[in-house]
């Protein structure tokens, strides 16, 4: 695990145009980017639109007033762009599950779809939280060390997350009373 303390020297140094470090930045934060973007689009759309948000941090680099407060700046300018991207689409009827492999079985993805219905249907701070942890494979601490949140505020969020997905799914709604 990288240290955190890396990440305002990073910024730094791709303040100043070193390649590398916004390569480092991407790597680190790329999939904490996509999971927040998962909790909002189809996973095609994260996958481009993580691209779309690191074009605008670049751009933006320099608005950032303090280097440490990188990992929550980019969590917000994903938001923003999840939340613009779901303004501009027509509504789906139906929440789509790209298979990683063809061997999922229809009841397989049909799960995988309510599953992440219901994930996307609990209050922002859980969603992004679970989203971060299950879908992108992220731990506790790394989580913390990426979003900015406290580890107890993570753990607590994992903990009340997965009990309102219980819920959720527990109910046989997409989203269940989350909201």
């Amino acid at each position: 695990m990288e240290a955190i303390e890396a990440t305002p020297a990073l910024v730094e140094s791709a303040r100043r145009g070193h390649r590398g470090a916004m390569d480092a930045l991407y790597r680190r934060f790329a999939p904490v980017v996509h999971g927040v973007l998962l909790g909002y689009v189809q996973q095609a759309d994260a996958d481009d639109l993580t691209q779309d948000v690191f074009e605008t941090a670049v751009r933006r680099l320099g608005e950032l007033r303090d280097a440490a407060a990188f990992p929550g700046w980019i969590v917000s300018i994903a938001r923003r762009a999840a939340l613009d991207e779901k303004r501009r689409r027509v509504p789906l009827t139906g929440v789509s599950v790209e298979a990683e492999s063809g061997t999922a079985t229809h009841e397989e993805r049909l799960d995988a779809e309510r599953t992440l219905a219901a994930i996307r249907g609990l209050p922002e701070a859980y969603r992004e939280t679970l989203m971060l942890r299950l879908a992108e494979g992220l731990t506790g601490p790394e989580i913390s060390a990426r979003t900015g949140l406290t580890p107890g505020s993570v753990r607590v969020n994992l903990h009340r997350g997965m009990t309102l997905l219980r819920t959720a799914l527990a109910s046989g709604g997409p989203g269940g009373n989350t909201r």
